[in-house]
């Protein structure tokens, strides 16, 4: 069929889309206007598997890629529907394709990138360390960005400290002795201001400073914001060579999501390091403080929070060392009603309060009845049980003047193994307008023992049904086998049984103080000589 144009079948020659018509051989007789504007290098006579690479062979469905029409600027695809007739030709009906294909590609694009910034928040959120989350954030950011990156955090007074990546090389915290404004809003993004656009920074004037050693030269910047919660948590600069195709506008967009991402999780492990910081600081003054010899005499505590996640609770100690031997040393030990951070709190309270109290520490009665006064004015409802230790020595041994409210009465370890109770007795404190106390005075002779302790030592539960206290028995027991035992292994061993018992069940907070005489000659004062809570130096 000699024909250049089957115009003879009104049917499908006027046809919008592309029409060709084939023989039983595959070689083509005829196309309509449609086809020959789209394909003008194919005539009638062609074989189209062999004049169109990608033509489907066979009668089928097929898709052509890559066509390039007369005058076109682009490239654009068609989906082939091939129709089969009795005198063994086929029709084959071309319809355009590229609008999907071009969907399917960027929705394929959004996929990629929607999977890159779920994982990529997975991996900045895994630490909660700032140097670390900048440097999972820059490695990302040159894997799929980018040929190198800059994290920027906001700026010291002095120096500009930022995190530097660059492809194929360890992420290197780095101090910038940079003028910020010599890049185009880059001052700004530190502020949380909207980033410029890439096509605003010249690449030819990147400063000195802003570009990797050996990095070549910059064919496109892109500076972004790292938003972070209320505050700005920096800012990120890409780079990328100048091979390189410059980034696009929505690459640009991609960008910024992913610095979204990036300054959310600097900005928490900021958080996170700042309050770790401050509750440190707080712990510090919460926790009970070391204790070892004053003025001759042995001391030693032993603490345990009722949460292991927890540090701090509702028992404490203090031991305040006398200014000189012809004063008295005073030893607290409480415990605040409750567990956890609100009791610390409360605890933290009284042992300030007792601390200002030091003045009056001579009068136990006097010092508890003006904290019971302060903690009846406070607006909570808690109330505290202490017991106070006076240790002074005359001569050989120690004497102590004990006094508790409605506290477990301390216990006196003999050199012969006996253990005494001290019957001193009074009310809890903050509950009642007046307080009742007796004040009780005991001597221990060289190597003999006081034991302070909460209740959490007596009423831990276990043994073998798990549900029996520890008891004073036991401590009574435990305490005969500890007689000439320095101060520091008879809580290290009342400590331990108690501890076994409970095992990993639920128990009070634990606090333990003991003092023993010495078995020496007198020696001099140890750890300093002024008043004041006893820290170990």
């Amino acid at each position: 069929m000699d024909l250049k144009r089957a115009d003879t079948d009104s049917r499908w020659s006027t046809a919008p889309c592309p029409v060709l018509v084939t023989d039983a051989d595959g070689t083509l007789v005829a196309l309509n206007a449609a086809a020959e504007r789209l394909l003008p290098g194919i005539t009638a006579g062609v074989v189209l598997a062999e004049a169109m690479p990608g033509w489907p062979v066979g009668v089928h469905d097929g898709v052509l890629e890559g066509v390039r029409g007369a005058g076109e600027p682009w490239e654009r695809g068609y989906e082939v529907h091939p129709v089969a007739h009795d005198d063994g030709t086929t029709t084959w009906w071309l319809t355009e394709n590229t609008d999907a294909r071009l969907a399917e590609t960027a929705l394929r694009t959004e996929r990629r990138r929607a999977q890159f910034l779920a994982e990529a928040s997975t991996a900045l959120l895994g630490s909660l360390n700032l140097q670390r989350c900048m440097q999972v954030a820059g490695k990302l950011a040159v894997q799929h960005l980018a040929d190198a990156a800059l994290l920027i955090t906001p700026a010291g007074r002095h120096r500009v400290p930022a995190m530097l990546c660059v492809r194929d090389r360890e992420p290197e915290e780095v101090e910038l002795a940079a003028d910020l404004s010599e890049v185009p809003g880059l001052a700004e993004a530190l502020q949380g201001f909207p980033p410029v656009p890439s096509r605003w920074i010249d690449p030819a004037s990147a400063p000195e400073w802003l570009i990797p050693a050996g990095f070549g030269d910059v064919g496109s910047i892109v500076v972004t914001p790292l938003p972070g919660h209320g505050v700005p948590a920096g800012a990120l600069v890409l780079l990328r060579k100048a091979e390189r195709a410059a980034f696009s506008e929505d690459e640009e967009i991609f960008a910024r999501l992913f610095a979204a991402r990036s300054g959310v999780a600097m900005s928490a492990a900021r958080m996170f390091a700042q309050q770790s910081s401050m509750t440190e600081t707080l712990m510090r003054e919460l926790l009970p403080p070391a204790v070892r010899e004053v003025a001759g005499a042995e001391f030693a505590g032993r603490y345990r929070a009722a949460l292991d996640s927890e540090r701090v609770g509702g028992d404490f100690y203090d031991v305040y060392p006398a200014a000189d031997d012809s004063q008295e040393s005073l030893v607290v030990l409480g415990d605040v009603c409750g567990k956890g951070i609100e009791a610390a709190v409360l605890t933290g309270k009284v042992r300030n309060t007792l601390h200002a109290l030091l003045p009056l520490a001579s009068d136990h009665h006097r010092v508890l009845s003006m904290l019971n006064d302060a903690l009846l004015s406070s607006h909570h409802t808690r109330f505290v049980t202490l017991a106070l230790a006076s240790v002074s020595r005359p001569d050989s041994g120690l004497r102590m003047r004990l006094t508790c409210a409605g506290h477990l009465p301390p216990l006196i370890v003999r050199a012969n193994g006996e253990v005494e109770v001290v019957e001193t007795i009074g009310t809890v404190v903050g509950v009642l307008p007046e307080i009742a106390t007796t004040t009780v005075e005991v001597t221990l002779a060289p190597g003999e023992t006081c034991l302070l302790y909460t209740d959490g030592i007596t009423e831990a539960r276990g043994g073998p049904l798990g549900s029996e206290m520890f008891g004073e028995d036991r401590l009574h027991e435990a305490l005969t086998r500890c007689a000439g035992m320095p101060a520091e292994a008879i809580v290290e061993h009342v400590h331990m049984l108690a501890a076994e018992w409970a095992r990993e069940r639920s128990h009070d907070d634990m606090a333990l103080v003991a003092v023993t005489a010495p078995r020496g000659q007198r020696l001099s004062a140890v750890g300093g000589s002024g008043r004041g809570r006893y820290t170990a130096a």
